[in-house]
């Protein structure tokens, strides 16, 4: 006889129990083994070693040129010709250059016997009576005073004048050209008598200080049929204007600008031209410059220092 197994209520919900808790822990596995990453073998890292650094060459200083060896200079300045020493040097953009550089030492900005000389305040004449060779009258113009230049600047001036007729710009006399150490003591004494002294320094140099002692300098005034204007007046007549525009072309800069007292030391003379030749008044104009100061990188020389 076959024995039978008799299951109970009870014992049919004790295998039920065993089995949903046996599907819960298969479950429970199933969902554990899914969520875990799955391990993938790793790849040999390779290292990727940086070039070697590159040796560093050296890179060789510029090399200084003595603006003085160039070819001609010496000749130049051997035989008195400014425009040549400019030309050898290869213009006077160049030549400014070296000299603001200090490569340029033969270029002697306080020898007066060149264009290129700057006297102000600060860089009198050595000696202080120093008298200039070369000294002729101007021709073709009206002439107040001595009317005395040297003879570059004097054909200079000749040539701006009628320049300024042919342009339609009007007549321009010359009021006073060359002084002397002896005729600038006797001006300068007269504006401090005058004035006294420190407002004669704002409008007259002292002896030995004066660009007209050099040969180079000439105060103008407009002229008409009617007579000739003073030098204060110029600035606001059509000469004036056109003094201002095109002195250059002909080698004069205006020296004592309006706004450059703090450079020059002098109060605004639009009628005080100074030659410069053509080459460094071109260079001058074209580069902006207002004052021989800053056009040779000098220091400013408002005062006497005294």
């Amino acid at each position: 006889m076959r024995r039978r197994t008799v299951w109970t209520a009870g014992g049919s919900a004790a295998l039920a129990g065993v089995l949903v808790v046996a599907g819960l822990a298969l479950t429970s596995g199933a969902r554990e083994r899914a969520a875990a990453p799955i391990a993938t073998p790793s790849p040999t890292a390779s290292v990727v070693s940086a070039p070697p650094p590159l040796a560093s060459t050296p890179v060789p200083a510029a090399a200084v040129v003595d603006a003085c060896a160039l070819p001609g200079v010496a000749d130049g300045l051997a035989d008195g010709d400014d425009s040549a020493v400019v030309e050898a040097m290869g213009g006077a953009r160049a030549l400014r250059e070296a000299v603001v550089a200090g490569t340029a030492p033969c270029i002697d900005l306080a020898d007066p016997s060149h264009v290129w000389m700057v006297v102000d305040k600060s860089r009198p004449y050595s000696p202080r009576d120093y008298e200039p060779g070369g000294l002729t009258r101007v021709q073709d113009m009206r002439v107040f005073n001595a009317g005395v230049l040297r003879s570059d600047a004097g054909a200079a001036l000749t040539a701006l004048v009628t320049g300024a007729q042919e342009e339609g710009a009007g007549e321009i006399a010359i009021t006073s050209g060359y002084r002397s150490y002896r005729t600038q003591r006797t001006e300068y004494a007269g504006q401090v008598a005058a004035l006294g002294r420190r407002a004669a320094d704002a409008v007259s140099a002292r002896p030995g200080f004066s660009e007209h002692q050099s040969g180079l300098a000439a105060d103008v005034v407009a002229c008409t049929k009617r007579g000739c204007s003073s030098i204060e007046q110029l600035g606001s007549t059509r000469q004036g204007a056109w003094l201002a525009d095109n002195a250059w072309r002909y080698g004069f800069v205006i020296r004592y600008e309006k706004g450059q007292t703090g450079t020059t030391g002098y109060s605004p003379e639009p009628w005080h031209i100074r030659y410069v030749g053509t080459e460094l008044a071109t260079a001058y104009h074209e580069g902006g410059f207002h004052t021989l100061e800053e056009f040779w990188g000098l220091p400013a020389s408002p005062d006497y220092g005294d």
